[in-house]
């Protein structure tokens, strides 16, 4: 009967609960995402646990994470690799390393590959097949020669994956700024702090063409800080692949920043559509008065500065009009009438802009030389530079195929704006940037020759006219916008959407403020008359040539 018995208080013991049990089943298993269960435990499980966190911890699962845990675990893993790992290379689906024994004697440049999924090796400084590498200066490894003679380097490709680890503030953009390819380079040679290179390591990524709104910029993880920095590295764009150069070692990557998101676009096309359908109201009441005037006073008809207006007038009406046709119809039609548009937007812009440049050859005969400016037929010499000239380069650019469908494209390389115009890059920065640069300075030093003659003129008459010196700035601010200044801030629009939207707020109401000067230069009420600035009597009295 033993036996019975004794089975009998097993079979109880085990069908009753069991509170050690109970107690088990009740306790919620901790998670590795808050970093705290594997803090210093680098065996392959806990690796591969510890790499899910790059997927889970994404903004709806954010309570479920302590990013400065899991950012301290990798970038102590780094160290650890050096350090205490008996392992030379790594190769898993989100990380590859290699560490390797360097001699600080060494006599010149290492060359490490960063190919993606692949573990990195040493290369040749001439094999180009590796577009992505690294090359550390032999000076890193000589200021170390006094104190040992072998270190040891790790290099580490980590993926971060989309989550929030290693994001920092790149998460409150809310612009779709990201790492290029989610990919980290870590550079250690363990507990050795290098900093303040005299010769900086080079890393070179590689990557598809990006979109001209879009910033590229060389940062590393600030552990202290929690956030990408720039400090200490210096970035070389390039169309196809970026080179960053760094005086220190620790994780590198290379930033992504859009400067013009969908939003902006949108954003920037309606202010645009908005001032460019008012400037051409405007322009037109300019056209329309010059008209009046031509006929109703004699001298309209012999002096040429009314003319120069107007023609600038009627070059920035077709263009305004052009701009809504192009970006009405987007890319509709065929091939050959995108390149029809293409090309009559870049002439009108050319026009535009010589007209500008003709304005400010005029001001500078009117104010600067004054004697000795007679040229005769000189409005018709005018008019052929104004509308021919643009002519010629377009025809010069559409004997090489350079029009065509051009496209915007966001953070998601996802088109926002599509028109026809150029489709070569090289013509577009000969034909359109550098011309605007040459157009800007030309009109900039005349300007500030005329600003000099103003102020000169306003310092001799003080006592004699009060408020001369404001008279003069608003003088200044009317001719700005006659030789096409406003056009200047293009040069600016990389600092930011702040810069565009004042480019294109100016640009757009340029006609706005034409209109606005012919009146007070042409229409002035009695009062002005007496009180007008010099520049404006002299515009009005002075007459270049008679045709």
């Amino acid at each position: 009967m033993v036996a019975p018995r004794a089975l009998g208080v097993l079979l109880l013991l085990h069908l009753a609960p069991d509170e050690g049990d109970s107690t088990r089943r009740d306790e919620k298993p901790r998670n590795v995402c808050q970093g705290f269960a594997n803090m210093n435990s680098y065996e392959d499980f806990d690796l591969n646990r510890t790499a899910g966190c790059f997927s889970k911890c994404t903004h709806s699962q954010e309570e479920l994470c302590h990013l400065g845990n899991l950012q301290r675990y990798w970038l102590n893993f780094e160290t650890y690799l050096v350090e205490r790992s008996q392992t030379d290379t790594l190769n898993t689906s989100f990380l590859t390393a290699l560490v390797k024994s360097i001699n600080t004697s060494v006599s010149e440049d290492l060359y490490f590959s960063l190919t993606p999924s692949q573990i990195p090796k040493q290369v040749t400084k001439d094999e180009h097949q590796h577009p992505d590498r690294v090359r550390l200066p032999k000076s890193l490894f000589g200021s170390l020669k006094s104190d040992r003679p072998m270190v040891r380097l790790g290099i580490v490709v980590l993926d971060i994956g989309p989550g929030n680890v290693f994001k920092g503030s790149l998460l409150s953009r809310e612009d779709g700024s990201s790492v290029l390819n989610n990919r980290m380079v870590g550079l250690t040679l363990g507990h050795i702090k290098v900093t303040k290179l005299a010769e900086p390591l080079e890393i070179t990524f590689s990557h598809q063409y990006q979109p001209p709104n879009m910033n590229l910029s060389c940062e590393f993880w600030d552990a202290t800080k929690g956030d990408w920095s720039s400090k200490g590295c210096s970035t070389e764009v390039g169309v196809c692949r970026t080179v960053c150069r760094c005086d220190h070692l620790t994780f590198f990557a290379l930033l992504l920043r859009p400067t013009l998101d969908e939003a902006t676009v949108k954003a920037l096309i309606h202010i645009s559509q908005a001032g460019c359908g008012t400037s051409m109201i405007f322009l037109a009441f300019t056209i329309v008065l010059h008209t009046v005037l031509r006929f109703s006073r004699q001298r309209f008809k012999s002096e040429d500065a009314p003319k120069i207006h107007v023609s600038l007038s009627i070059s920035l009406f077709l263009l305004n009009l052009a701009f809504f046709i192009n970006v009405g119809q987007r890319l509709k039609g065929s091939d050959a009438a995108c390149w029809a548009r293409g090309a009559i937007f870049h002439y009108l812009l050319l026009c535009a802009f010589t007209w500008m440049s003709l304005e400010a050859f005029h001001l500078y005969l009117l104010v600067i030389k004054v004697f000795n400016t007679y040229f005769s037929h000189y409005f018709l010499k005018l008019s052929l530079v104004g509308w021919v000239l643009p002519a010629l380069i377009v025809i010069g650019t559409g004997i090489a195929n350079s029009y065509g469908p051009y496209s915007i494209r966001d953070e998601k390389n996802i088109t926002t704006l599509e028109l026809c115009w150029f489709r070569e890059k090289i013509a577009l920065y000969v034909t359109v940037h550098g011309y605007c640069l040459i157009v800007f300075l030309f009109s900039a030093a005349i300007l500030s020759l005329v600003s000099w003659k103003i102020f000169t003129l306003s310092s001799a008459t003080a006592g004699k006219e009060k408020g001369q010196h404001w008279k003069g700035v608003l003088t200044l601010l009317g001719l700005s916008c006659l030789v096409g200044l406003p056009w200047g801030l293009a040069l600016l629009t990389s600092l930011g959407p702040f810069t565009a939207y004042v480019f294109a707020l100016f640009t757009s109401l340029q006609g706005v403020f034409i209109f606005c000067w012919f009146i007070i230069l042409y229409c002035p009420s009695r009062s002005t008359v007496t009180s007008s600035s010099g520049t404006a009597r002299v515009d009005h009295a002075h007459t270049v040539s008679q045709e």
